[in-house]
């Protein structure tokens, strides 16, 4: 694995810098999700004439009574059941068109409470929406100091202010609740910038990930630098640096309220925990192997145990960090070279597994293709979704 990686992390690769015709050929992605039409079904034949119910509803605890008694006959439900019964308790309208722009949408995520919806645009723009008022618009954001596309945006946990990054060392903060809805920065509204950078760094870098702590008093994030840096907003500097991995750092987020612990993930395939309680804040804590690519997001449950990572080689793990070695274990080297930007997943590489996978679940039928997609666990926390 190489120690350093020499290509531009989320920017245009080669292939389509050297041809316009692969750029702009429609992608193609493969096991395409179709549930839109599938959860439209109604229940088999069989299962309507063991229940003499015709056209007439079918709850749920009707079809899993009839289930456990076999009284249809198949011992399990149907294609036909499964869609009927998920119908009731998955999204089935839509999706519907919010808002039209000239550049594509990078990165996008939720408020904590569901009301806002921060958008961020390739072309410097970052727009939130309030989902409460018909997804109006509440800020409308031109960015300052960009370099290619908005790369994370981060909302305080008091919903106060939008932190946002591009592929540069310098994080910016903006109010969101004040009374104007245009931002332009530093002519109608302050975009204060945070240098990440030291004084010692030989070149710029960029930021993939930001993260708030759960008192709004830090930013951690991740960077092409290899390292994890934490941002003191009190003091105004970087308080920090940990020298985390071999690759770029995708992935970055705060275990729990608390602040102490850290999780990581990297190009380098794997994810880390760090504990600032430690003396030697340098170390991880631990590491978790299982991915065999680079993680592309992570999302704490929030309770200092639990976490998910997505990763390029289109899975989702679910780790318990009680489950964590002290050292790196040799993985499988890769078979395969594929590039997410621009090519599809090579199909012999779908089902392969890390010998020493350390994860509790993993989860597949995604697709990790031209952009870092992301994951959550839903509110409950007992769903993963994809964003």
């Amino acid at each position: 694995m190489c120690s350093k990686r020499k290509t531009c992390h989320g920017g245009p690769s080669q292939q389509e810098q050297d041809s316009p015709a692969v750029a702009n050929e429609v992608f193609v992605i493969d096991e395409e999700v179709s549930h839109l039409t599938r959860l439209k079904s109604e229940p088999s034949e069989r299962t309507r004439a063991c229940l003499h119910a015709g056209k007439s509803h079918i709850s749920t605890f009707k079809l899993l009574s009839s289930r456990e008694s076999n009284r249809s006959g198949f011992g399990r439900f149907s294609s036909a059941d499964c869609s009927y019964a998920l119908r009731k308790h998955l999204p089935v309208r839509g999706p519907w068109c919010v808002d039209n722009m000239d550049c594509a949408a990078y990165i996008s995520q939720f408020s904590s409470d569901g009301s806002l919806l921060i958008a961020g645009f390739r072309g410097g723009r970052i727009r939130i929406y309030n989902a409460d008022k018909k997804w109006k618009i509440h800020k409308d954001i031109t960015c300052k100091s960009l370099r290619w596309t908005v790369s994370d945006i981060a909302l305080s946990p008091d919903q106060q202010y939008l932190a946002y990054s591009s592929l540069s060392p310098t994080v910016h903060i903006v109010n969101v609740q004040n009374a104007l809805k245009q931002s332009h920065a530093n002519s109608t509204d302050i975009h204060e910038g945070l240098n990440f950078s030291a004084a010692d760094d030989e070149s710029s870098f960029g930021i993939f990930s930001i993260k708030f702590s759960k008192d709004g008093r830090e930013i951690a994030v991740g960077n092409s630098n290899e390292s994890i840096c934490i941002y003191d907003l009190g003091a105004n500097k970087v308080t920090e640096r940990i020298q985390a991995h071999v690759a770029d750092v995708n992935a970055v987020t705060f275990a729990d309220e608390s602040s102490d612990v850290l999780y990581s993930g990297s190009d380098d395939s794997l994810c880390k925990v760090w504990d600032r309680r430690c003396h030697k804040r340098t170390k991880p804590v631990g590491v978790l192997a299982g991915h065999l690519d680079g993680v592309t997001f992570i999302d704490s449950r929030g309770d200092g145990h639990y976490f998910i990572s997505n990763c390029k080689d289109q899975t989702i793990k679910l780790w318990d960090i009680r489950k964590l070695s002290s050292a790196t274990k040799d993985c499988t080297p890769k078979a395969y070279e594929w590039d997410y930007r621009w090519m599809t997943y090579p199909s012999e590489a779908r089902f392969l597994k890390h010998p020493y996978d350390q994860s509790l679940a993993t989860f597949r039928g995604h697709s990790v293709l031209r952009t870092l997609i992301r994951c959550h666990f839903s509110p409950m926390h007992r769903l993963v979704v994809n964003l």
